[in-house]
């Protein structure tokens, strides 16, 4: 099969090497190259084999340990994304600095090893292939917390910002940025693009010019026409957005599916929003537990508190505690502002520049894209 992943795999547990085999056999998503036991051949091996994906047990022994085989990797430019093999008494955060694409805790199951290949192997694909552009998406595990909203006026502060930004609108099924920005039923959504060979001349066709400079890609008009976007096509797309623009922000709904998950994987940051009421916070956490088993780094995901002056009385020490770390971002109510400026379809942060919640919105565009802007004009 051409689309296998082609993968090396370094382990000197025999019982360990076993059971990957036998998970392996039962598929075929995935080629197993071998399976060696001694670090030092590895280096060679990927030369010679070359590997999509290289899956190597931080346990490892001998004269080159597991971490240390890593670094080498990385240092080597071997261009192969690693998936570091662990017990959860040993944990290993994903660290790209370090070559560490990817984390596999044991135990795990033949579905889980699999899934953890394919991520990674895409998001070293993607990254290969997009170098500067980046990728923002949000989300939030419970609706309600303005994360829309938030996700328009993000994206239109950071096109202020004189970056080329694209607006993705994920809630496939039921469409919001359609509703918010008071467009057409009949204008042109995702499913409008060809699902064979995607040309930049096809976006001119299909994305929604808004009137204060970003590109928007519609969700489908229809809840039942969310069916027919598939994963692969949901790739496709974020891979020519990606080399057209400088920025593509991402609104998702609250949910995790498989199309979510297209779209966070893909993403260099997760921007999740939250807000001082205890069950979106218990959410949050539940979420937190999630993209940790996923592997996902923790730099990878970001926090923004929306609505913050809005306490109700929560303790924001409560919510520090609970997310482990004090909250990257925060945005307060806007009030007549926003809700004036979402009834007229327009971009708060355009409608009343000075407005607290604005300057509060363009400080968080710089503050994730500021930098990223320098480096991708060099």
């Amino acid at each position: 099969m051409t689309d296998q992943i082609r993968l090396l795999v370094v382990e000197d547990v025999p019982q360990v090497a076993q059971y990957i085999r036998g998970l392996l056999n039962s598929q075929s998503a995935i080629k197993l190259l071998d399976v060696v036991s001694d670090g030092s051949r590895v280096l060679n091996l990927i030369t010679e084999l070359r590997p999509d994906v290289v899956l190597v047990d931080a346990l490892l022994q001998g004269r080159v340990k597991g971490l240390t085989l890593v670094d080498q990797i990385n240092q080597a430019g071997a261009r192969v994304p690693v998936i570091v093999l662990t017990v959860p008494q040993q944990p290993v955060a994903t660290d790209l600095s370090h070559g560490i694409h990817g984390v596999l805790a044991m135990p795990f199951t033949g579905y889980e090893l699999v899934t953890r290949l394919q991520q990674v192997h895409q998001a070293a694909a993607t990254m290969d292939q997009f170098g500067t552009a980046r990728m923002i998406t949000l989300f939030a595990p419970k609706g309600g917390v303005g994360k829309t909203t938030l996700a328009f006026n993000l994206a239109v502060a950071v096109g202020q910002q004189g970056m080329r930004t694209v607006l993705i609108d994920g809630s496939l099924q039921f469409g919001d940025m359609r509703a918010l920005l008071k467009v057409p039923m009949e204008a042109p959504s995702l499913l409008d693009l060809p699902t064979d060979r995607i040309q930049e001349s096809d976006l001119a066709d299909v994305l929604w010019r808004d009137p204060s400079g970003i590109d928007i890609l519609l969700a489908p008009p229809r809840v039942e026409m969310a069916e027919m976007v598939t994963v692969r096509d949901l790739e496709k797309t974020l891979s020519l957005l990606r080399r057209v623009y400088e920025v593509v922000i991402v609104d998702t709904p609250a949910v995790v599916n498989d199309i979510n998950l297209c779209f966070l994987d893909n993403s260099d940051t997760i921007l999740e929003v939250v807000t001082f009421d205890s069950t979106t916070i218990h959410s949050t956490m539940v979420m937190a537990d999630a993209f940790r088993m996923i592997g996902y780094a923790p730099t990878k995901v970001r926090y923004l508190i929306n609505r913050a002056d809005s306490t109700g009385g929560f303790d924001p020490e409560v919510l520090a505690r609970a997310l482990g770390r004090v909250p990257e971002h925060s945005v307060g109510s806007g009030g007549a502002l926003v809700v004036r400026a979402n009834n007229e379809g327009i971009p708060f942060v355009l409608a009343d520049p000075n407005a607290q919640i604005s300057q509060d919105v363009t400080r968080t565009a710089t503050e994730l894209v500021g930098r990223a802007s320098v480096a991708g004009r060099r």
